[in-house]
């Protein structure tokens, strides 16, 4: 059995590195998109300053981008490294996504920024336009295979587990990558993005109002973002609630646990608006509700009854027991893949071969046979996430997007009055309302990924059986690696935007913008020095 401390500093390891990464990845994917829109707008009217829009915000995206990809590639490696049991056992599935991911759509999105730096005066506007929304169309794709990949995690689709071989095979590519999970998380993680560039933009642009820089840029570019964030602020809403009602199907225990709902209630269920929960006492020690309100936000009627956490522990239970005959019957065929007997007493009980792993953890000498109602009952409470964690994760996602939305609801009325310029005391609000969308993305990860525990794959694969076998004194110095490494990416990239956001738009080529070329091999200049320093 892998020593349980190895198996915590896996999980944080790839917690921070995932954490850092995602620091880079909603702003590429916003950004992207809303510089593809600025320059619509430029290829419509034809005015420069759209033009010069594209140049400023395109550098930071640059700088972003370039990152971004340097953080991401060392997470893929963490699955052979940290992972390996784990990459053995869905390999033929996991792998799929993502090797078309890089195939497809990080090679697209690559060649064609390239297109987008040096193209300007290489490429048509109309040409030029079309590459840059294939830079956005890349940007986006690439989300769509990793969180396709991440949705066969959180709700498995698209394959079964074979007895003989010991692995999890795919039986339907079309099932994996339409996964109603993987499918409504691409989306809402997409335009979350959005949002994240929106109030980038419209921060900086706020800034430099209030400083009477750059007035034309500033207001233009905060007009597009303002109208760009208000329509992506209501649909990753609209799509947060879409995204709660699949996973009440898919994962009740994860929530349950977001709700803090440790017993059943009789329909229509009161929501927490705030509790104490406590993991040891199985119950919130403090709770303030409004009665009748869950039901209808979770199933849209007044009628279904929610599981809360006694009632899902009750019914996981019988599946641990269920899963016992399952994982004896793989143990038989591990050394006779042909018996009869054994092959039919697995079918019966694949559904809860998962359950029945869990049970490993406490059964004595991880033999589930000699399992004890105790342990059992400790392997069904272990399907509970902690929910101190994602009850207070999930209300703090959800209260800054409710606070975005009132920013840009604002931002909106101001700038289409023109008011926006003598508004001082919302000009020097902007600026602050920059990491918001950051902390709400940090705040979604950790909902869906911590309420995912204690499953790699949900249902199937316990997280304790699927890291590797290294030492605790290895994952200690690759942890510590890994968190100073990724700090300095984190320190370059603030290092370079503020650079070029205290420069300004017309800092390489006096009055006027330079070109785009010019501009965009700045950024990677400065972004290459500092990595050269560093290294």
């Amino acid at each position: 059995m892998i020593n349980p401390t190895v198996v915590e500093l896996s999980r944080w390891q790839f917690a921070a590195t995932a954490l850092y990464h995602f620091l880079f990845v909603p702003l590429t994917l916003g950004m992207s998109f809303l510089l593809a829109a600025m320059e619509t707008i430029y290829v419509t009217t034809g005015k420069p300053i759209y033009k010069q829009m594209v140049e400023f915000w395109g550098k930071l995206f640059l700088i972003n981008f370039a990152l971004g990809v340097a953080t991401g590639l060392t997470m893929e490696f963490e699955f052979g490294t940290n992972w390996s049991f784990y990459s053995g056992f869905v390999g033929d599935i996991f792998g799929a996504p993502l090797a078309i991911e890089g195939l497809m759509a990080f090679f697209m999105e690559s060649t064609f920024i390239g297109l987008m730096v040096f193209g300007w005066k290489r490429l048509s506007k109309a040409q030029h336009l079309a590459v840059t929304y294939l830079v956005a169309l890349g940007s986006n794709l690439s989300a769509l295979w990793i969180l396709v990949a991440n949705g066969f995690m959180q709700d498995p689709q698209g394959a079964h587990f074979n007895p003989v071989t010991m692995r999890m095979e795919l039986t339907s590519l079309p099932a994996l990558i339409f996964s109603p999970d993987a499918q409504a998380k691409f989306v809402h993680t997409s335009i979350a993005g959005y949002v994240t560039a929106a109030i980038f933009v419209c921060g900086i642009s706020a800034w430099y109002m209030a400083r009477g820089r750059h007035l034309d840029l500033a207001k233009r570019s905060f007009r597009v973002a303002a109208l760009f964030g208000v329509l992506s602020t209501a649909g990753v809403i609209t799509l947060g609630d879409a995204l709660g009602f699949i996973g009440a199907h898919a994962q009740p225990s994860k929530l349950a646990a977001m709700e803090a709902m440790w017993t059943t209630e009789k329909a229509p269920a009161a929501f927490n608006v705030v509790a104490w929960p406590s993991q040891q006492q199985h119950r919130n020690l403090f709770e303030l509700q409004i009665p009748y309100l869950l039901t209808p936000l979770l199933t849209h009627t007044m009628t279904e009854q929610v599981p809360g956490i006694d009632q899902i522990v009750t019914d996981n239970a019988a599946r641990v027991r269920s899963g016992i005959p399952a994982v004896e019957a793989l143990h038989v065929l591990s050394a006779d893949p042909g018996n009869p007997q054994a092959l039919a007493s697995f079918d019966a009980h694949r559904a809860d071969l998962g359950y029945g792993f869990l049970l490993q953890r406490y059964a004595p000498d991880g033999d589930v046979a000699k399992a004890t109602p105790a342990d059992i009952q400790k392997a069904a409470w272990d399907t509970i996430p902690d929910v101190f964690a994602i009850f207070w994760a999930f209300r703090l996602m959800v209260a800054c997007g409710l606070l975005m939305l009132g920013f840009f609801v604002l931002s909106t009325l101001y700038t289409l009055r023109n008011q926006v310029q003598h508004k001082r005391w919302f000009l020097r609000l902007a600026p602050w309302m920059i990491p918001v969308p950051w902390i709400a993305c940090e705040m979604g990860w950790v909902t869906a990924e911590v309420g995912r525990q204690p499953w790699t794959v949900y249902g199937l694969l316990p997280t304790w059986m699927s890291a590797s076998t290294h030492s605790v004194g290895y994952m200690v110095f690759s942890l510590i690696g890994f968190v100073t490494l990724y700090s300095v990416f984190i320190a370059v990239e603030m290092y370079l935007m503020l650079r070029f956001i205290r420069l300004g738009p017309s800092s390489h080529g006096g009055p006027r913008m330079a070109t785009a070329a010019g501009g965009y091999g700045s950024a990677l200049s400065g972004a290459g020095a500092m990595m050269s320093r560093r290294d």
